[in-house]
C-alpha cells in the first residue's frame, strides 16, 4: 500500500455514537455509496472498545488515549465518596488529560470539535467548539468561543444537543433524531468553509438513539420483534442511508488529495434480550437487606424502599453495565465490611454473579472486572466491580419491584439494544489506492491521529501507520 504522510495536510473524523461493523461495513454497505467509496481507499476494521462500553468514557478514551481508570470516568453518573444514594454527572470539567486536539494546538494547529462527549461546560480550545448531548440545552453557553453560538443559531435556529429517546411515541423519536441530524451537518459544512481548521471532528448522536429507539423492529430475532411489515422495520437503514447521503454532501466540500478521512465509532450494539434487576437479585440472595421486599409496583428505585443498611453486604446499579459496591465500614455511612474482609468478600460476591444463569437456566457468560486489575491506575469514585451480565446481552436494572429479576424490557423506558465490544474505524489516505482490512483497539486512534500530524507521544495504543 503506497502512501505519503507528506500529503496529509488536515484530518477529518466522522464520529458515529454506536456505529458496529457488522451494518456499516457489511449488511448495510451497498446502500451506503459514499462510505462504500471512502472504505475502498481506506485501512478499516473493527475495533475493539475499552471498558466499560459506555459514550462517555469511550469518546474521551479514544481522545486521549487513556483507560477509564486515568480518566477516573466510568459512566455517565458516578457514586460520591460516603455516600449510598447521591451522584455526579461526568462533564468536561473532570477531564485533565490532553486530548488530540491539545498536542495539535501545540504545533499551532487548529481545531473544529462539535458533540465530542463529554463537552459541556465548553472548554477553551485552539479553534471553535461545540459541546455535546450533555448539554442542559440552547440557553446555555455551549461554544467556544462564546460568539461562535450567534453563527450556528443563523445557520440553523436553535441547534439541537441530542433527543428524548426513552418513550413510546416513536413518530416523534424519529422525526427529532432526523432533525437533530440535519441540523448538525448543516453546522457542520457551514464550519467546514467558514473556519481555518487543521483537525475536524464530530460525534452524531443520532446513530446511538436510532438504535437504542428501534432495534426491536428491525432485528427479527428480537424477543420483542412485532413482526414484518410493523411501521419501523425501515427506520434503522433508513437513518443509515441518511447519514451516508449527509457524509456524502460533506465529503465534497473536502479537498481528498490532502486530507485523511476517519470514521470511527466507541462501541457497537446488538439487541438486548432483557434486563437483569440487580438488586432484586441480590435480596433474594441476602447480600441486600430491605424491609418489605417490594414483589410489583417497579420499577421502584432502591431509593425509594427501606434498606436495611447496617445489615447489607453489597448493592448495585443499572445501566447497559452494572457497577457494584461492597457496603465498607468506615467508607459507607453504615458499612458492614471491614476492610480487612473487603477483598474476600469482593471476591465470594462476584463468585456468586458470575454464577448467574439466564431465566431457562441458560449458562451466561458474565464478566466482572475490577478496576484496579484492567487500568494502571483508577482514580475518581470507581465502583468495586464492573458486571457485564451475559457478556452484555443482558442489561442491568437497579430498580425493585418486580416478581423476577428477569424483566422482558428494560426499566427506565422502552430500549431495544444494548452496547457491544466491537465498533468501527476507518481511515481514507490520500493517495492509497486500495483498501486494507484491519483490526485495531480504541487506544490506538490517538497514537494514529497524532501520526498523522508528525507526533509521537508514549500512549497505550499504537500507530497504524
Amino acid at each position: 500500500m503506497e502512501f505519503n504522510l507528506e500529503e496529509v495536510k488536515k484530518v477529518f473524523v466522522i464520529g458515529l455514537d454506536s456505529a458496529p461493523p457488522e451494518l456499516l461495513f457489511h449488511r448495510f454497505i451497498d446502500d451506503l455509496p459514499h462510505i462504500k467509496k471512502l472504505l475502498e481507499k481506506s485501512i478499516y476494521g473493527p475495533m475493539k472498545t475499552g471498558i466499560p462500553a459506555i459514550t462517555i468514557p469511550m469518546w474521551m478514551t479514544m481522545a486521549t488515549g487513556k483507560t477509564p481508570g486515568e480518566l477516573g470516568l466510568y459512566g455517565f453518573r458516578h457514586r460520591k465518596r460516603g455516600t449510598y444514594n447521591d451522584i455526579w454527572i461526568a462533564n468536561s470539567r473532570m477531564i485533565k488529560e490532553k486530548a488530540v486536539w491539545d498536542y495539535i494546538a501545540e504545533k499551532g494547529k487548529k481545531s473544529v470539535l462539535i458533540g465530542i462527549p463529554p463537552s459541556y461546560p465548553p472548554k477553551k480550545v485552539n479553534g471553535w467548539l461545540i459541546s455535546c448531548f450533555i448539554t442542559p440545552g440552547p440557553e446555555v453557553d455551549y461554544t467556544y468561543p462564546k460568539e461562535l453560538k450567534g453563527e450556528i443559531e443563523r445557520v440553523v435556529g436553535e441547534y439541537i444537543f441530542d433527543v428524548v429517546f426513552r418513550k413510546e411515541n416513536r413518530d416523534e423519536v424519529r422525526d427529532k433524531i432526523w432533525e437533530m441530524t440535519k441540523k448538525r451537518f448543516e453546522v457542520i459544512r457551514y464550519l467546514i468553509e467558514a473556519k481555518d481548521w487543521d483537525y475536524f471532528q464530530f460525534v452524531e448522536i443520532g446513530l446511538d438513539r436510532v438504535h437504542h429507539a428501534f432495534w426491536k423492529f428491525f432485528d427479527e430475532n428480537h424477543h420483542l420483534y412485532p413482526g414484518k411489515g410493523n411501521p419501523y422495520e425501515n427506520v434503522i437503514p433508513e437513518y443509515y442511508k441518511l447519514l451516508d447521503k449527509e457524509i456524502g454532501k460533506t465529503l465534497k466540500l473536502l479537498d481528498l488529495d490532502e486530507t485523511a478521512v476517519i470514521i470511527v465509532s466507541d462501541h457497537g450494539i446488538k439487541a438486548m434480550k432483557g434486563a437483569f434487576a440487580v438488586n432484586h437479585w441480590m435480596a433474594e440472595e441476602g447480600l441486600l437487606k430491605i424491609e418489605d421486599m417490594p414483589r410489583e409496583g417497579g420499577p421502584i428505585r432502591l431509593d425509594k424502599v427501606n434498606v436495611k443498611w447496617e445489615e447489607t453486604t453489597a448493592w448495585g446499579w443499572g445501566g447497559y453495565y452494572s457497577r457494584v459496591f461492597i457496603n465498607v465500614k468506615g467508607r459507607e455511612p453504615k458499612g458492614t465490611v471491614p476492610p480487612s474482609k473487603f477483598d474476600d468478600v469482593r471476591e465470594e460476591v462476584a463468585e456468586r454473579i458470575k454464577s448467574i444463569r439466564g431465566p431457562d437456566g441458560e449458562k451466561w457468560e458474565t464478566r466482572v472486572f475490577y478496576p484496579e486489575d484492567i487500568y494502571p491506575v483508577a482514580k475518581g469514585d470507581r465502583p468495586d466491580m464492573m458486571v457485564y451480565f451475559d457478556d452484555l446481552n443482558w442489561r442491568a436494572a437497579g430498580t425493585l419491584g418486580y416478581p423476577t429479576p428477569y424483566l422482558r424490557e428494560n426499566d427506565t423506558g422502552p430500549d431495544d439494544a444494548v452496547h457491544s465490544e466491537y465498533g468501527v474505524f476507518s481511515l481514507y489516505l490520500p493517495g492509497i489506492e486500495e483498501s486494507k482490512v484491519t483490526s485495531l483497539t480504541i487506544y490506538d486512534f490517538a497514537p494514529t491521529v497524532l501520526k498523522l500530524f508528525g507526533i509521537e507521544k508514549p500512549l497505550k495504543g499504537r500507530s497504524l501507520l
